[in-house]
């Protein structure tokens, strides 16, 4: 329900699609999806941000709860959910407000089954009927006469749409990549993946969330390791219409670097003597070595793409460097880094 709450709030100020309903087809797909790319940047905020669940109160700190889960649950339930008010709304609220002049009936209708939306009306100082492709519920507003006629009607008026034609208001990048660690001769190589959700704040401009994860390679028997990475920072993008696109960014944030040493047979005695009421967080500190370390990181590097068509582009190469602050991790230093990526960036709203 946050999920739809939160892409309800970004449609709310969506000039271009604000007034969607359920059935336009291409339209209405296309804001839609706009709004579940907020929703995906403000879940990933919510649970790993700087202000957020992870930072305030060590939620899902306790190993095997780690939450990353909610980094798809929230933004992909969240589009359904709404999608799922929104027909209801074209074709069962609709179908009720024709059937009735009652103020009350319509207000009620309108509130009480689109709640999500009705939150977001609220959090944006609205009523929680409001809608903003009809008129309001009270004959004040609006004769019940004109009110039956509105309600078939959208307002079609052009709508300013920034940026220009062609550029993406938004992108999903989703990446492959390698990472080697420079000063160290212990590091190895750390190989995974992440994802970057690009706003377009200016012609030239992005606001840019990242967040990645690799495995750390090289590491002796038994002893496993990971790299997460959150980042957030600017992103200059000349030339944005061309077919090839260049970058440069700089980004700030945070790293956590994990490593685990589990032998399997102290494993596999301390659960067969356990009781099965037992938690597993309880059990693990018996046949488990923890070390971990957080630092505050600084990323800056650059990339090349082609687009392939007005929806998909591909980032041909992706080169960055960054130094974090964090301690040494089981003696090993990873602060300073070079990384290579490579993947697909789906553009919303040029399609």
């Amino acid at each position: 329900m946050q999920g739809a709450v939160t892409g309800y709030l970004w449609t709310q100020n969506d000039r271009a699609y604000r007034d969607i309903q359920f059935g336009q087809n291409r339209r209405y797909w296309k804001g839609k999806l706009r709004g579940a790319a907020y929703s995906y940047v403000y879940s990933i905020l919510f649970e790993i941000g700087p202000i957020s669940e992870a930072s305030i109160g060590n939620i899902q700190h306790y190993y095997p709860q780690v939450g990353f889960v909610d980094h798809v649950v929230t933004p992909a339930i969240g589009l359904g959910w709404s999608i799922a008010e929104d027909a209801l709304d074209q074709y069962f609220i609709r179908y009720l407000e024709r059937r009735t002049s009652n103020n009350w009936v319509r207000l009620l209708v309108r509130g009480g089954l689109n709640p999500a939306r009705s939150m977001a009306n609220v959090m944006a100082l609205r009523t929680p009927w409001y809608r903003a492709n009809r008129p309001g519920v009270r004959s004040a507003e609006l004769r019940d006469s004109e009110f039956m006629e509105a309600l078939g009607k959208r307002n079609a008026a052009p709508m300013g749409v920034s940026p220009p034609p062609g550029v993406s208001p938004f992108e999903f990048n989703l990446t492959a990549k390698v990472k080697t660690y420079m000063g160290n001769n212990h590091a190895g190589p750390c190989v995974g993946g992440g994802g970057t959700g690009a706003l377009r704040v200016a012609s030239e401009w992005q606001f840019i969330v990242d967040v990645s994860g690799c495995k750390l390679l090289g590491l002796g028997d038994n002893l496993s390791g990971d790299s997460l990475t959150y980042l957030a920072g600017a992103r200059w993008t000349p030339h944005p219409v061309g077919r090839w696109t260049t970058h440069a960014e700089v980004l700030i944030g945070g790293t956590k670097l994990t490593q685990e040493l589990i032998d399997p047979k102290i494993e596999k005695a301390v659960e067969s003597s356990a009781s099965k009421a037992t938690p597993a967080y309880k059990l693990y500190p018996q046949y488990a070595k923890h070390w971990e370390t957080n630092g505050f990181t600084v990323q800056a590097g650059s990339s090349i793409d082609v687009k392939l068509n007005s929806a998909l582009s591909y980032r041909v190469a992706h080169l960055e460097y960054s130094h974090s602050w964090e301690n040494k991790l089981n003696s090993i230093s990873y602060q300073h880094s070079l990384q290579f990526s490579t993947g697909l960036i789906l553009h919303v709203g040029t399609w």
